[in-house]
């Protein structure tokens, strides 16, 4: 495990996650995700940490509100967010992370995220690490 660290855009959201330097990524296909080229690694809530911008985070939430998608407000990137799937994690898009820990990432999922109920019924989601 190492630490990785990222953000947003402007700065202002800052983050770390402990995780391996190899990381496994999941890729869903539903609305949020594919417009917003959103490539997950997820993670329990006790290996994240918000460093920094709570205080300029808005907070997105559709259909059944159990997914919480925080970006921030000046930017608006999404660089994490609680997964409906996995409420008690959070899932970090890899695209905003820091360069120099990660040492490979590669998708080793695929989630039928259009066809949400019958893919998690299916056990289809599992969190990345």
């Amino acid at each position: 495990m190492v630490t990785h660290k990222g953000g947003c855009h402007c700065g202002r959201v800052r983050f770390e996650l402990d995780a391996p330097e190899v990381l496994a990524l999941v890729q869903c296909n539903c609305s949020i995700c594919s417009m917003q080229g959103f490539l997950h690694h997820v993670v329990s809530r006790d290996r994240f940490r918000l460093i920094s911008g709570a205080d300029v985070l808005t907070e997105y939430t559709f259909g059944t509100g159990v997914a919480k998608h925080p970006f921030c407000s000046v930017c608006g990137i999404r660089s994490f967010y609680q997964p409906r799937a996995f409420p008690e994690g959070i899932s970090v898009n890899v695209n905003c992370l820091d360069p120099g820990t990660v040492k490979d990432m590669k998708v080793t999922r695929t989630f039928d995220g259009l066809n949400w109920e019958e893919s998690v019924q299916d056990g289809e989601y599992v969190p990345s690490s």
